[in-house]
Formats: C-alpha cells, sequence, structure tokens
C-alpha cells in the first residue's frame, strides 16, 4: 500500500502531458522575441526614432520621479540580491530542494552574464540619421537582475503560490525596467530586451525543475490565496490600461489634421510598451507553469 501511494504521487507530480514542448517553444519564442527587438529597435531608422525619442522625452518627468527612480535603482542590487537569496535559501533548507535551488541561481546567473556579454559583444548602433549615442546599451542589466531574481522566487515558489509570485515580481522587473527609462539610463527596447533574455534562461530552468516533481502537484486556481484568479486578471487588466495609453500617445502624434508636436506621447508609449511586455510575461509564464503542474488526485490527466 505504501509502495502504491508514493508511486501515484510520483506519477502527480510529473508534467501534464505536451507541456514540454509548450516549454520549447516559449523558449524559442523569447529568443526570437530578443532578435526582432535587437533587429527593428536597433537596426532600423523607425526602430531608433521611437526608441530614442521616449528616452529623450523622459527629461520632462525627471524631476521627483526622477529622484525617486535613480533612489531606487541604487537600491535595486541590494533588493534583487536579497530578495532572491531569502526566498532560495529558505525553500532549499525548509523543504531540501538542493538541486531546485541550484537549478534557478544558475540560470540567474547565467543571464546575467549574458546581459553583459551582448552588451559588449553587439556592434554599435548603426547611423540611420537619428541623433543617438553609437554605444550599445541593450540590453539593461538593472531590469536583467531584477527580472531575474524575481524569475528564481518564481521558480521556486510551489506551485499555489507561484500566480502571486508571478504578478509580484513581474511588477517589480517592470518598475526597474520602469525606473531606468525615467532616468534615462536605457531605452525602452533594452528594457524588453532583458525581459526576453531573462525567459529564455529561466523558462528552460523552470522545465528541469517541474520535471524533477519535487512539489509540482495543486489544487488548481481559486484554491489558495497564492493561487487566486485575480493575480492573472490584475496584469491582464493592466495590460490592456497600457496598450490604451500606448493608442492614444501614438494617435497624437500619427499623421492627420490633428496631428500635434510630441513632448511626453513617445514616453509615455515606451512606458507602455514595457508594461505589457513584462505583464504579457508575467501571464503566459504563470499559465505555462500552471498547466504543466498536476491538480492533486489526478495522476492521469
Amino acid at each position: 500500500m505504501t509502495i502504491s501511494r508514493q508511486a501515484g504521487t510520483r506519477t502527480a507530480s510529473r508534467p501534464a502531458p505536451g507541456s514540454g514542448f509548450l516549454f520549447m517553444l516559449a523558449t524559442l519564442a523569447c529568443v526570437a522575441g530578443l532578435l526582432a527587438t535587437y533587429y527593428y529597435f536597433v537596426q532600423t531608422t523607425t526602430g531608433q526614432f521611437i526608441d530614442e525619442s521616449a528616452l529623450v522625452e523622459a527629461v520632462e518627468i525627471h524631476g521627483p520621479a526622477g529622484k525617486a527612480s535613480t533612489r531606487f535603482l541604487d537600491l535595486l542590487p541590494t533588493i534583487s540580491l536579497v530578495m532572491a537569496a531569502v526566498v532560495v535559501l529558505f525553500v532549499t533548507v525548509i523543504r531540501k530542494r538542493w538541486a531546485e535551488a541550484g537549478i534557478a541561481v544558475a540560470a540567474c546567473v547565467g543571464a546575467n552574464v549574458a546581459t553583459q556579454v551582448l552588451k559588449a559583444l553587439l556592434p554599435a548602433r548603426p547611423d540611420k540619421g537619428v541623433v543617438t549615442l553609437d554605444i550599445n546599451s541593450l540590453p539593461s542589466g538593472h531590469t536583467t537582475l531584477a527580472a531575474s531574481a524575481a524569475a528564481a522566487v518564481f521558480l521556486m515558489a510551489s506551485p499555489r503560490w507561484r500566480p502571486m509570485a508571478g504578478f509580484v515580481g513581474g511588477t517589480f522587473a517592470i518598475a526597474s525596467g520602469v525606473s531606468t527609462l525615467i532616468n534615462q539610463w536605457h531605452r525602452p527596447a533594452d528594457v524588453v530586451a532583458a525581459f526576453l533574455l531573462v525567459g529564455a534562461f529561466m523558462i528552460p530552468a523552470g522545465w528541469l525543475i517541474v520535471r524533477r516533481g519535487a512539489w509540482n502537484a495543486w489544487d488548481g486556481f481559486g484554491e489558495h490565496i497564492g493561487s487566486a484568479r485575480i493575480w492573472l486578471t490584475l496584469p491582464v487588466l493592466l495590460g490592456l490600461a497600457s496598450a490604451a495609453v500606448a493608442v492614444y500617445s501614438l494617435i497624437r502624434i500619427a499623421p492627420s489634421p490633428w496631428q500635434e508636436a510630441s513632448t511626453t506621447n513617445y514616453f509615455w508609449a515606451g512606458i507602455s510598451l514595457i508594461v505589457i511586455a513584462g505583464y504579457l510575461a508575467t501571464v503566459a509564464t504563470t499559465s505555462l507553469f500552471a498547466f504543466a503542474a498536476r491538480r492533486r488526485g489526478s495522476p492521469t490527466r
């Protein structure tokens, strides 16, 4: 009886059928998105103009917001490392998940190393007639640090806590990306590229953790405060609101009889791009891991 119960538990902890393909597809989508972001916003005139305009217009609201974002960015490395270290160590010590912690930390370190390598190896921004610094700033190192730390926490959380961890971590990463734009450290595309790079490392790491079946069973959405559906609803609503802001901002400067000169429209469109990308990644990743997790008592799902 004991052997049978243990075997059933192991079966129930295995990833859902077909989830491996979805994890691979998600990883490839991150890589493709990273390449597309680099090509459009660095190698094309239109992309360079949109990206640079958002950065230039950030000066208009730098004031108090800039001081707050500078303070946040100064504290960001410490916040990120402490947040990830506390959660990873807690789960590792309490649940004895040493291998899983090693996988999460390795992916986190890999994402940050890859960011610095790309910043050093990618060619300078080509001259497309847009007044801009020619040095490569893609991807954003601060955003990579924040997003990878949040992703490590997400991977080490149990399935019932992952939806909440995904929303809180996604919001933290978005805030770091928005702060780099307000402070004129990075363009919007640099932040989006950081999100995609982190995804390319953390999603495969997540699949390795899920396959270990360590604590991959849950009761589904709505059965626990950490897996309440609000954690998926909120990022969707915030993403849609940001999309509306982006559309409104771009319509005001689009060629038409009512076209106006932009003072902050490109900036708000850039902020919206960061928020949309961040929360889209949050919803997609949370849904992916929720699909892979087994329902308790459903070994044949």
